[in-house]
């Protein structure tokens, strides 16, 4: 197929690329608002995650600490929602291709499981490195 006849086929099949400037931004809003719906509605671990980092984000703004380090401390807490929404992006595709038990979707979901496991820990240490010392000393 020649290629720009390929690059029309690919813009008529992906009608979301269509739009530009403005609207773009207020469709990407749109779905992004979406998004955050439907983790609320649906992701049990989204929900726990949150009601984690609400609070830990007024403490880590009202402790006594540099601007770098309520930024670390905020920081690993929205890490810890963007993994968590790629994690379910990841299980709501592979439940989307087929609800069978196969070891390439439990790979998948353990993968995306184990990322989300990995900003957990980096957010202990983080906030383990920045307030221990405070209540310590």
């Amino acid at each position: 197929m020649p290629e720009n006849q390929q690059s029309e086929n690919q813009r008529v099949l992906n009608e979301f690329k269509s739009k530009r400037g403005l609207m773009r931004l207020l469709a990407a809003l749109s779905y992004s608002a979406d998004g955050f719906r439907t983790a609320w509605r649906y992701e049990h671990a989204f929900r726990q995650e949150l009601a984690v980092v609400v609070p830990g984000v007024v403490v880590a703004l009202l402790l006594p600490v540099t601007a770098l380090e309520k930024l670390a401390l905020v920081g690993v807490l929205v890490l810890l929602l963007v993994v968590e929404l790629i994690n379910s992006a990841i299980e709501a595709v592979v439940d989307r291709v087929s609800l069978d038990r196969h070891p390439l979707s439990k790979s998948a979901k353990d993968l995306g499981s184990a990322a989300v496991m990995l900003v957990v820990a980096f957010a202990l240490l983080t906030w383990g490195v920045i307030v221990l010392p405070l209540l310590l000393g």
